[in-house]
């Protein structure tokens, strides 16, 4: 292409030359119209077809791949930091409480979100003693993908005397994303274990409902390294059009599945009950494998957090020290 500015040349360019250099700019400045749903149709929440690029992937985009590693251990003072690695774009945050101890880490992602074919991986162990929370600054958001999974692994490892409270918040998943999360976890006998994960099937400020995409959600405990619960929740192309079935999630867009193992789990399983008449969703909560598995779905992400927030509150017993209670960060 013609250069636009000559500035280096001592010659003044011809006409021709500017006016051929000036076409070939603004064929590169041409935006594919049929590429961008109108604004209007976007804010009543019209699912509008986008057109993909030819021969456009995932894979051929900048992708990011982050990671973290925390290992914590009891410690007179409380819990301290054995262990800590991350990479762009996941960073660990250990905010004061206003206490001496550590109680709370917040994993916060950078990036602002996951695109199709980026890859996040958590790693959290908490050795004898060790207590303590891990949640997220944000909700998670999973963009619309081209034709590659986002890919979220979590690992979680309680030794036994350790105390650890996986509580992130909400994965918002846009219209045609596609999601590859697993969740592993190995527990030891003594351990106590709280963990968590929700999902919101689209924005419910754009009136967003999902039409295509890919969720794959996964589970696995083990207790030293036998298999006590594994389970995958599964969405693709062709069930997304029968959600609103009754059979199926009905009127609800947000979910949860909480699992606890440790000390008194029938009374943990009975306290859940007793609770979930109040709230403003279904709950439902059995035993599996020596552990408490409740399963929660609302129909709004608002609903679901109030009904996590009273269900946190009444399992770690009011005020009790411990990391089984609402995060901080869920304030702020």
């Amino acid at each position: 292409m013609a250069p636009l500015f000559l500035a280096a040349s001592r010659t003044r360019p011809h006409r021709h030359q500017v006016g051929a250099a000036l076409r070939e700019a603004i064929k590169l400045l041409m935006i594919d119209t049929t590429l961008v749903a109108h604004s209007a149709e976007v804010t009543n929440g019209i699912d509008t077809p986008v057109r993909r690029i030819e021969n456009s992937s995932d894979k051929v985009l900048q992708r990011a791949e982050g990671t973290c590693r925390v290992v914590v251990e009891g410690a007179a003072n409380g819990t301290r930091i054995v262990d800590l690695y991350q990479k762009s774009p996941i960073r660990v945050l250990f905010p004061g409480t206003g206490e001496d101890r550590m109680q709370e880490a917040v994993l916060v992602n950078t990036s602002g979100g996951v695109a199709g074919g980026d890859s996040l991986e958590s790693r959290v162990t908490a050795l004898s003693g060790a207590s303590i929370a891990v949640t997220t600054q944000a909700a998670e958001k999973i963009y619309r993908a081209l034709d590659q999974s986002a890919r979220v692994s979590t690992k979680l490892d309680v030794g036994n005397g350790a105390r650890l409270a996986w509580l992130p918040q909400e994965t918002i998943i846009f219209n045609h994303a596609r999601l590859c999360r697993r969740t592993e976890i190995e527990i030891s006998p003594g351990s106590e274990l709280l963990a968590l994960e929700c999902l919101v099937l689209g924005r419910a400020a754009q009136g967003e409902k999902l039409s295509a995409g890919a969720i794959t959600d996964t589970w696995q405990v083990k207790e030293n390294g036998r298999l006590q619960w594994g389970d995958t929740f599964r969405l693709t192309d062709d069930v997304f059009s029968h959600l609103s079935r009754k059979a199926l999630l009905c009127d609800s867009t947000a979910l949860a599945t909480l699992i606890y193992t440790g000390p008194d789990v029938r009374e943990r399983l009975q306290l859940i009950r007793a609770q979930s008449v109040s709230f403003d969703c279904q709950c439902g909560a059995t035993v599996v494998g020596g552990m408490v598995v409740a399963r929660l779905a609302a129909r709004s992400s608002f609903e679901l957090k109030a009904a996590l927030r009273n269900l946190l509150q009444g399992l770690g017993r009011g005020n009790a020290p411990g990391p089984f209670r609402v995060p901080k960060m869920w304030s702020c």
